[in-house]
């Protein structure tokens, strides 16, 4: 009997190894990359630091102070007819996208991803994209070579490094400190909205439902999220928490999904939002109003 064998025969032994591995392998490091986190993130915001690689999110600040945008997710309900409605608005759009991108010649203003996977499916089309600003989270630019043009963003993944028994996260309006993880790229990109000055803002193709037909996205590209069946339950907690934050700063958070899960904010029909846009337009023009 080799003492490997022994050992696991012994249940006290075993419990207690496991436990030492535990705190060996997970806790300490997460530890550990928290309080590297949360130092670099001291200094940079404290201005000790003036050479992060978050250096050029700070210029984008209240970039769009009071400004509305549409933030355009890849859900099932979204379609091209959606995307050609939006040619004349500011947009954040994210991950597969880009397959819509030969059937309309509209493009998003903004263009965000953080899964390293899903970059690696279209690293060749966000390269060649053509948009304000590349938002990478740096969950990817810690694994690959990100062009100095990108704009790197810090994100907090306490969320997907420790098992939570309730899902939390926090809400940031200070995208140049913290991103932090709500389990979908689409709210790190509200919480970016908010550091430029958005003070209404619509979403689009938010379904939060990932259904066991495995239609989850706009145009399917075999990619399926490993934990879909909590991931409506994880992202609708996050958005709550995108409410509250709205809520007490004025800012104003519409869901303009055909259908869907999502109910935390209100209802809202694209095509009303933006008739209305056209015909105060007309008004101003015409010196009405």
């Amino acid at each position: 009997m080799t003492i490997k064998t022994m050992l696991k025969s012994n249940k006290f032994t075993y419990y207690l190894i496991t436990k030492i591995r535990n705190i060996q392998y997970n806790i300490i490091p997460t530890i550990t990359s928290i309080i590297l986190f949360n130092v670099k993130k001291f200094l940079r915001v404290a201005r000790l630091n003036k050479k992060s690689r978050y250096e050029k999110l700070r210029q984008l600040k209240n970039k769009h102070k009071g400004e509305r945008c549409f933030i355009v997710a890849t859900g099932p309900s979204l379609t091209i007819e959606d995307l050609e409605k939006l040619k004349n608005e500011v947009t954040f759009s994210m991950n597969s996208i880009c397959l819509a991108f030969e059937e309309t010649n509209w493009r998003p203003t903004y263009y965000g991803i953080q899964d390293v996977g899903v970059f690696n499916k279209f690293e060749k089309s966000i390269e060649t994209l053509e948009v304000d600003c590349k938002f990478i989270g740096e969950t990817i630019a810690n694994q690959k070579h990100i062009p100095d043009d990108y704009y790197i963003y810090p994100m907090n993944m306490l969320n997907h490094n420790i098992v939570h028994h309730k899902y939390h996260t926090k809400f940031s309006n200070d995208a140049f400190a913290v991103v932090y993880d709500g389990y979908t790229v689409t709210y790190s990109l509200i919480q970016l909205a908010v550091f430029m000055g958005f003070k209404e803002i619509y979403l689009l193709g938010t379904d939060c439902n990932y259904s066991s037909n495995m239609n989850h996205h706009f145009v399917n590209y075999d990619h399926v999220d490993p934990s879909y069946l909590s991931a409506g339950d994880k992202m609708i907690c996050a958005y709550e928490e995108a409410k509250k934050y709205a809520d007490r700063h004025q800012i104003k958070i519409y869901n303009a999904t055909r259908g869907g899960m999502l109910e935390v904010f209100e209802r809202v029909h694209l095509e009303a939002v933006l008739s209305n846009s056209s015909q105060n337009t007309e008004l101003l023009e015409a010196g009405i109003g």
